[in-house]
């Protein structure tokens, strides 16, 4: 009879420890979800940019494409200096994981050419921005800076419509000169110049003009202005500058003839510089 008096004072014992297993945690929170606030969705950050790092500007422009863009460089007799025009000069920049370039300068016996391009590799510091969209951002400044003209919806049919002899508009800061006229003509008065250079432009088709570029890169547009430089020769400066993911590459390419009248070719230099702009926007995506 003794022994059945326990039994009641162990049951509730037992119970008491369930109800303790089930019931809240040491803090007072529920034993299962330690952080109520937390619904596992955290925001992720940005993409930093496709690329990590920049070719090396002084190779990247072989030397078929600088005898084009530079044709003096082929008249160099000392071989060691042609050699070293080939080489170009690296741009100083104070971090080469963002900004590189390179230089040439060659003066020929008809014309000096110069060509400087420039990688920049846009780093976003912003974790909800991503390089890309960084990139973009600079863009947009680089291309509002250059200026250029608004495009119309009758280009083409303009430049289609001119009559023989007659103009239509020309590239920034370009004049026209009469037809015919010859600063440096042979003897049988056929004109002379230099393969980009001419004594007789014709006025510049529209499609000419300072324009946005279609098929290189994300985003590019070029640039074409002719100085106005009094009794000295005019010296044209045709820009091509586009973006790929996080990276701007810009293209500086000048002419400057050796003779007073001569005026660089507007199309020439325009399609030299858009040709090395695909092969620099190629060599990227490697």
């Amino acid at each position: 009879m003794q022994r059945k008096a326990y039994a009641p004072a162990i049951a509730a014992l037992l119970a008491a420890l369930l109800a303790g297993c089930t019931g809240s945690s040491d803090d007072g929170g529920p034993a299962d979800d330690s952080n109520p606030g937390d619904t596992g969705t955290a925001s992720a950050a940005a993409e930093p940019g496709r690329y990590r790092t920049l070719p090396e500007p002084c190779t990247a422009v072989g030397h078929g494409t600088l005898d084009e863009l530079l044709p003096g460089i082929r008249q160099i007799s000392d071989a060691e200096q042609r050699e070293k025009a080939y080489e170009g000069e690296a741009t100083v920049t104070f971090d080469n994981d963002r900004k590189v370039g390179c230089q040439w300068k060659v003066d020929g016996p008809q014309a000096t050419d110069h060509l400087q391009i420039d990688f920049e590799r846009v780093v976003s510091y912003d974790s909800a921005v991503s390089g890309d969209s960084q990139a973009e951002q600079l863009y947009a400044e680089k291309e509002a800076a250059a200026h250029l003209p608004e495009p119309t919806a009758t280009e083409s049919a303009v430049t289609d419509s001119t009559p023989a002899g007659g103009s239509s508009a020309a590239p920034s800061g370009s004049s026209a000169a009469p037809s015919g006229s010859s600063a440096e003509s042979s003897p049988s008065g056929t004109a002379s110049p230099s393969p980009s250079t001419s004594t007789a432009p014709s006025v510049a088709p529209t499609e000419l003009q300072p324009r946005v570029l279609e098929d290189l890169g994300e985003e590019a547009f070029i640039d074409d202005e002719l100085s106005s430089s009094g009794s000295t020769a005019k010296q044209r400066t045709v820009t091509v500058a586009f973006r790929t993911s996080n990276v701007i590459v810009t293209i500086e390419y000048i002419e400057q003839p050796a003779t007073v009248g001569i005026v660089p070719d507007s199309k020439e230099l325009q399609d030299r510089a858009q040709k090395l702009a695909s092969q620099l926007a190629d060599s990227l995506g490697d």
